[in-house]
């Protein structure tokens, strides 16, 4: 907010290299909002200096950073991303509750092209695809939107799910025309789940709010979830809430200031 400036994507990923920067799947940018009915605008770069449309786990800390750095004493914030408003509300122990607004399920708001599946897998229970992978295999998936494409396939052990090998194949499958995040969701009971997800962008990540929301939609519509669930991922738990279709999910979860820097721009 305090200073114009436009990452380079060459510093990005120099910057989120874990052996040589300073270790990130995102680089978040709070900037003055561009519309008069929200606090602020909340830029998204992914670790390959992409640009992304939405974070839930980003959103937690940059509302808590917010916070924390005097830019506002609101208890709620809107943020403007590039596609959309989000609603942030810090809660007591460190708690921030994200409003990610109403899932997209049909197939031009994830998007996908349906044509490049092998078959759609019933139409009563939101949308699920068979697409071929890498691999030769066929993979079952549902298809999100929580602001960004998500691919949610469930599996039965989530420590040999083969995240990389095929997250790395379905991300960039011409079914998702913008690529997308592909989570491997193990349903432990009706209300938790284990995920791993694969990031467009990133690879595997330790951590996806948005990807937790879009396990938990695709879980709710498959019948498997009630309305509140707790997701545990490698790097923390978060809990989402979803009533169901036409409403919008709700994800709670901490965020902690680890450490501040500055960084000399060359």
């Amino acid at each position: 907010v305090s200073q114009s400036y436009t990452p380079d994507p060459e510093h990005i990923r120099r910057w989120s290299d874990r052996h040589t920067g300073v270790g990130f799947d995102q680089l978040l940018v709070v900037a003055p909002p561009e519309d008069p009915e929200v606090d602020f605008r909340y830029i998204i770069f992914n670790a390959d200096g992409t640009e992304a449309e939405q974070c839930g786990n980003g959103a937690r800390c940059v509302a808590r950073f917010v916070r924390d750095s005097g830019l506002s004493v609101k208890e709620q914030l809107r943020f403007q991303t590039s596609n959309s408003h989000i609603e942030t509300t810090l809660k007591d122990g460190g708690l921030v509750e994200v409003d990610m607004g109403v899932p997209g399920l049909a197939p031009e708001t994830i998007p996908c092209k349906v044509e490049e599946a092998l078959r759609q897998v019933g139409e009563d229970s939101g949308a699920r695809f068979e697409l071929a992978g890498a691999d030769g295999e066929a993979h079952e998936l549902s298809v999100v939107s929580i602001g960004n494409p998500h691919g949610v396939l469930r599996i039965e052990e989530i420590s040999e799910a083969p995240v990389e090998r095929i997250g790395a194949s379905l991300t960039i499958h011409p079914f998702f025309p913008e690529q997308a995040n592909i989570g491997f969701c193990h349903v432990v009971d009706a209300g938790f789940i284990r995920l791993r997800v694969f990031e467009r962008g990133v690879g595997e990540t330790r951590a996806c709010g948005t990807g937790a929301c879009a396990a938990v939609v695709a879980g709710r519509l498959a019948g498997v979830l009630d309305e509140r669930v707790k997701v545990s991922l490698p790097g923390g738990k978060v809990r989402i809430r979803w009533q169901g279709p036409d409403t919008p999910v709700k994800m709670t979860g901490p965020a902690t200031m680890v450490y501040e820097g500055h960084l000399a721009v060359d």
